[in-house]
């Protein structure tokens, strides 16, 4: 006879690295109870579970709830209560727990398990008959909602109803009285929607409640969040049924969220908020604004003397900042939860550092603590402080709340997630305004540049969920008054409409009228940043980083180095700063934009012969070599790659369809002279020059071919430049890439005339300089016959952008502006394959192009320089396909940094891993 799939667990049967079984919360709440933490008993229902119940078409699977009756009796046995015993009930909590946290995601419901009867049973119990109404109510209200779908305002409506004729302000004004009269209002209100009375019956209770949990795996918040964190649908939510504790019965009581460190600063500093004679959900709701946990240590000394030995025996077990969930109950402490705990980037960062410096944890592990995202968060811009002081001058401080997720966001104002969702798709900047935040909002938030709202605390669900997806957030501004019918918010005489623009500042906690300025952050300031940086270049530097088989002999065994692409000496200074080791991209065309060069440009461009050609090339030479110096300079002794020019040479010309405007509209009115002989002329030349596909046309190694001279020019500039240098002290390593080759005979004909020049100059200024000569590969062919290819050239760069468009047969323009965003939607396309490599299709021609490139020149230097060198997942894939580096724009720079030293930890430890695994095998 098969064995019955286990599908339910007491506590006691479970630990922390049950995590995929019994989620996140189930195995935190097991592990605490291992390590003997006061836990309430309970039971985890599995996450294998919630998947059979969806796969059976939304039935138990067979066995499960049976055994979870078998569970309760024994959570009976542990408590001496009953389950529906009207004379010493026990309740339960249903609460949900995925293997990642998901704050605000899923459903919980208290007090399950109280009825007519046993509401008296309670109240008898704990001589409180306030409590036990307050508790009956707050079942009713939270069944009705999260198990029946009754809209949360139906409840909240008619409890702010009954507070405005009893003349109370707070839900703790209300007597035991008016708490029975919101019972019976409730379960009206309960009927009108659902058409049937609450259930009375304890047991169906607890399984509509257990079924809610499952079924809002697949809710549309659950199921927004998931794509917005990238965690699969497979995974489903366990259920953790627990012994009720209470937080409301009296001021001995009460309830509270705490982190071990500072979630916004990272400061090592006890910190979190409770709420007296509360439950739970009232401090994660936002409805009451909690106190600062510093004042439990007054009201409650010696619990708060208990809480800090928990907090010091949690991180000391899990070696990471918690987040937990805490109840007290008539002056006994009880843990309801414990998790990694959600923080800002500035907070990552701190933290991983500083436990690394503790020896709580390892530098490599410090460095895999902090995701490249929250590098890129920190280095977002902050708020101009000049232009801050001059709105406050200006009276356009609006309200001042809670610094709840640091960061400057500006936008206009949205009132609910559905149209701060829409308008954040359109591609407008909004900041969404709510009195207090739901999980239904999240799919509104994760669109929005900020969030504001008028209740809450640094711990409700806008602010856990605003720090983790690095939103900037200002919570419980009391001063606003929000009226969603009217939408629009009124702070003293200032009212404020929907689509009014907002200044927020979610690291001081103050919001402005209008707009106001923002500036980068200072890099290297950020000490905790360059130490974890610094930690990451070690890894990186490595020697035994990669390991190859021995048809890769000469890939490289270190890590990725990351350089940048930079076409002016200041973005090359930059890129210094930030921790580039080269250039992997200096684009020349660019510098022939510039104003005073154009006009010498064009007329090269347009002369008739090539000795007018060469006669404006001797003009653009003096400032290309200037250029070249600038950029040689900043990065020495690291090596600069030059493109040679690339864009088709119409580019640098008057637009066709303007000057054909200019010259219809001349003819038209009938103007002659001089300035339309010179337009018709112009036009013709550029009409000469117009292609039907420019991307494939005369450009690039073409051009090079057909016009030499241009870049030949460039090229005595480029060694003229690192001759002149070298005499001044600089060790400089010039690299001359052409573009665009498709066929081995192209780089023949003109690296060969090249390389001429070079040696020219050299022997010129009497000086010598290291140099390469290399392609840029971002044509298939070339990729395909890259060992041919690397007979000629001494490096490789993959030029991804192109690559992609020409692998993909997409114009990347037309192809964002018209269906690729549906093609991610519909889940035709995993990514944009302009932002994260595509591993199967463009990612193989890169292997194929290595391999085949090094089979032929054993030290080919290989490198990437399209938008995909800052992308952290194609930098884990150039890390596997024995890539030497990555470029990526400046900015991007410390996130690449971190990036390949993480995708050099998890190489090392997948190694170590496989070795400890042969080593057992052996002994075994």
């Amino acid at each position: 006879m098969a064995q019955q799939t286990k599908w339910v667990y007491l506590f006691d049967e479970g630990h922390k690295d049950m995590r995929d079984l019994l989620g996140g919360k189930g195995a935190n709440l097991a592990e605490m109870t291992r390590i003997g933490l006061p836990v309430p008993p309970g039971f985890t229902i599995t996450t294998e579970a919630c998947n059979a119940y969806i796969a059976n078409g939304y039935r138990f699977p067979e066995g499960m709830w049976e055994q979870a009756l078998d569970a309760l009796k024994e959570v009976e046995r542990r408590t001496n209560k009953r389950f529906g015993d009207p004379a010493n009930p026990l309740l339960v909590s249903v609460r949900s727990g995925a293997k990642f946290s998901m704050p605000g995601m899923m459903d919980t419901v208290l007090n399950v398990g109280l009825n007519d009867e046993t509401v008296h049973g309670l109240i008898r119990l704990t001589n409180n008959e306030r409590f036990g109404w307050d508790a009956y109510r707050r079942l009713i209200q939270m069944f009705g909602s999260i198990v029946m779908g009754i809209p949360d305002e139906a409840f909240s409506e008619a409890m702010d109803e009954l507070k405005k004729e009893r003349g109370a302000k707070l839900d703790t004004d209300l007597t035991a009285e008016d708490l029975k009269e919101l019972v019976t209002r409730f379960k009206r209100i309960f009927k009108e929607h659902t058409g049937r009375d609450f259930p009375q019956d304890p047991y169906e209770q607890l399984r509509l409640a257990v079924e809610a949990v499952f079924k809002s795996w697949m809710g549309k918040r659950a199921v927004d969040y998931r794509r917005a964190t990238g965690i699969p649908d497979d995974l489903g939510t366990a259920v953790n049924v627990v012994t009720m504790v209470f937080g409301n019965m009296g001021e001995d009581s009460a309830t509270g969220v705490a982190f071990t460190r500072d979630p916004a600063t990272g400061e090592k500093k006890f910190w979190g908020e409770y709420l007296p004679n509360a439950q739970g959900e009232d401090v994660v709701a936002g409805i009451r604004t909690p106190k600062p946990i510093e004042e439990l240590a007054r009201e409650m000394p010696e619990v708060y003397q208990q809480l800090l030995e928990v907090r010091d025996i949690l991180e000391k077990h899990y070696k990471d900042m918690q987040d937990i969930e805490f109840t007290i109950e008539r002056g006994k402490l009880w843990m309801l939860q414990t998790r990694a705990g959600k923080r800002t980037a500035r907070a990552a960062i701190k933290i991983a550092v500083d436990m690394a410096r503790e020896g709580l944890i390892s530098k490599e592990e410090a460095v895999m603590r902090v995701t490249p995202e929250q590098v890129d968060t920190l280095l977002h811009p902050q708020f101009d402080p000049q232009a801050k002081e001059q709105a406050k001058a200006e009276g356009r401080l609006l309200a001042t709340g809670v610094n709840a997720s640091p960061g400057a966001a500006v936008g206009v104002l949205a009132f609910d997630a559905d149209t701060a969702e829409e308008w954040g798709k359109a591609g407008k900047d909004v900041i969404m305004i709510r009195p207090e935040t739901k999980p239904d909002d999240v799919h509104g938030m994760i669109a929005s540049r900020g969030i504001l709202t008028s209740r809450g605390g640094a711990t409700s669900h806008a602010a856990v969920v605003a720090r983790q997806f690095g939103i900037p957030a200002v919570v419980g501004c009391e001063v606003l008054e929000i009226d969603l019918r009217k939408r629009e918010v009124r702070a003293g005489d200032v009212t404020l409409k929907e689509g009014d623009v907002v200044s927020i500042d979610g690291t001081t906690g103050e919001v402005f009228v209008g707009e106001i300025p923002t500036v980068s952050p200072e890099f290297e300031k950020e000490q905790d940043l360059m130490t974890l940086l610094t930690w990451a270049d070690e890894i990186t530097a490595r020697p035994d980083v990669r390991q190859w088989p021995e048809d890769k002999a000469g890939y490289p065994t270190r890590g990725l180095q990351v350089w940048a692409n930079a076409d002016y000496p200041k973005d090359a200074e930059r890129a210094r700063r930030f921790g580039a080791k080269g250039i992997g991209l200096a684009r020349t065309e660019h510098m022939f934009f510039e104003e005073e060069r154009l006009p010498i440009v064009q007329k090269m461009i347009l002369a008739r012969t090539p000795e007018e050609r060469e006669q404006y090339l001797a003009q653009l030479l003096p400032f290309q070599r200037e250029d070249f110096r600038g950029l040689l300079r900043a990065m020495a002794p690291y090596p600069v790659i030059i493109r040679l020019i690339d864009p088709p040479l119409h580019e640098f010309l008057p637009s066709y369809e303007e000057l054909l405007s200019e010259v219809t509209e001349m003819r038209v009115k009938g103007i002659t002279g001089p300035e339309r002989e010179e337009k018709e002329r112009l036009l013709a030349e550029v009409e000469a020059m117009r292609e039907a596909n420019p991307m494939m046309g005369m450009r690039g190694v073409r051009l090079s071919i057909i016009m030499p001279e241009i870049v030949k020019m460039q090229v005595r500039a480029i060694f003229e430049a690192a001759c002149l240098e070298k005499k001044a002290g600089y060790d400089v390593k010039p690299e001359v890439m052409i573009p665009l080759v498709s066929h081995v005979n192209e780089l023949k004909v003109i690296q060969t005339e090249l390389e001429k020049v070079a040696e020219e100059v050299m022997e010129e200024q009497g000086v010598r300089v290291d140099y390469k000569f290399g392609t840029m590969i971002e044509i298939p062919r070339a990729a395909l016959t890259a060992d041919e290819i690397a007979n000629v050239a001494q490096f490789f760069s993959f030029g991804t952008n192109d690559l992609t468009q020409m692998t993909f047969g997409f114009s990347r323009d037309d192809a964002e502006g018209k269906f690729l965003f549906e093609y991610l939607e519909r889940g035709i396309l995993p990514d944009n394959p302009f932002q994260t490599l595509d591993v199967h299709g463009v990612g193989k021609l890169i292997d194929m192009a290595v391999y085949n490139g090094r089979r032929t020149r054993a030290d080919l230097e290989v490198g990437i320089c399209g938008e995909h060198g800052g992308d952290p997942r194609s930098i884990q894939f150039c890390h596997k396909a024995g890539l030497n580096y990555v470029s990526c724009s400046p900015f991007r720079v410390p996130i690449a940094r971190l990036a390949a030293a993480q995708a050099a930890v998890q190489d090392l430890r997948a190694r170590g891993a496989e070795e400890t695994y042969v080593t057992e095998a052996v002994t075994a």
